[in-house]
């Protein structure tokens, strides 16, 4: 598929690369849950036929569907939508979990539509709490500065949760507790990265 959409920067499109980076060979169906304006959604389609992206929020959705007529739209709520338990190669998120309270309950759903070989990614935002955040955060005002300036930043419509209701490492001690195996990154720009394969049952 030919990608004509405009070239556009921002901090979470920026992370975009570590979501597709994890796309597992062969993958044949994806979901974006919390799709907001779609852009997600529409990167993984270029290489995974089969994508849906969902959403709770129908004025963001009515942007996200000028993005690719491909991809399946769905207004609804991830946790609650009757998505038949495994459906998904990839499911993959940017900036959403956040806006969802129970990490444990959520990370639990998303697992849970994971097929087994999958993979799940999530690029989310947290909270600092100590000096390691806080290094990261500085390192990310600088590398935000430059891209800004080199690209400008395209403001997303999508609702805005901030600041973040849960810390970096209680997202990290979740991961773990909820997700064995997965793999945990702290990114500069207030971004970090959990990419958790499923194990064939």
């Amino acid at each position: 598929m030919t990608d004509a959409r405009p070239v556009r920067w921002n901090n979470n499109i920026h992370y975009h690369r570590r979501i597709l980076d994890a796309v597992p060979a062969g993958a044949r169906t994806a979901l974006d849950f919390g799709t907001g304006n779609g852009l997600l959604a529409a990167d993984l389609h270029a290489r995974v036929p089969d994508v849906t992206g969902i959403d709770i929020d129908a004025a963001v959705l009515e942007s996200a569907r000028s993005e690719d007529p491909g991809v399946r739209w769905i207004q609804g709520d991830v946790m609650s939508h009757p998505f038949p338990p495994a459906s998904f190669d990839v499911v993959a998120s940017v900036a959403t979990v956040h806006h969802l309270p129970d990490l444990d309950k959520t990370l639990l759903r998303l697992a849970e539509l994971t097929a087994p070989g999958g993979v799940l990614a999530v690029v989310g935002l947290a909270r600092s709490s100590g000096p390691i955040d806080f290094l990261y955060d500085l390192a990310g005002l600088v590398q935000q500065n430059g891209y800004s300036r080199r690209h400008g930043i395209w403001e997303h419509s999508a609702p805005i949760v901030w600041p973040p209701p849960h810390t970096y490492a209680e997202v990290r001690r979740s991961a773990r507790t909820v997700l064995p195996g997965a793999t945990w990154s702290r990114l500069a720009m207030w971004r970090y990265l959990v990419v958790w394969h499923k194990p064939v049952a």
